[in-house]
């Protein structure tokens, strides 16, 4: 995990949207809109919440949900979280949508 990649992602791609926070968790980060978790960094990659209101806009760009190996089984754990597309994080403003849509994901 890279103090230069949180900063970028923190910083520089959502910068532009008041009340970000981030917060060290498992190795990565959880990142928060108004105390509400909507994303995570984990392994230098930015996954978003999702759910039935934003998971096809995540499959057309042919995303992946975070799947990481528990220490006892090691079998895969699928998350609620999946990877942001690259295009999405060089615009400022479908990243602001997206974030919404993983706000929004966050109730369901």
């Amino acid at each position: 995990m890279s103090a230069e990649f949180h900063d970028y992602i923190v910083y520089d791609v959502l910068g532009h949207i008041p009340h970000i926070t981030s917060r060290r968790m498992f190795g990565g980060y959880g990142i928060y809109h108004e105390d509400i978790i909507f994303a995570i960094i984990a392994e230098d990659e930015l996954y978003f919440k999702v759910a039935n209101n934003n998971r096809a806009q995540y499959e057309k760009h042919e995303s992946k949900p975070f799947t990481y190996r528990g220490h006892k089984d090691r079998k895969p754990t699928v998350m609620s979280y999946w990877l942001v597309p690259e295009e999405i994080t060089n615009d400022a403003e479908l990243i602001e949508q997206w974030l919404f849509g993983a706000k929004e994901a966050h109730n369901k």
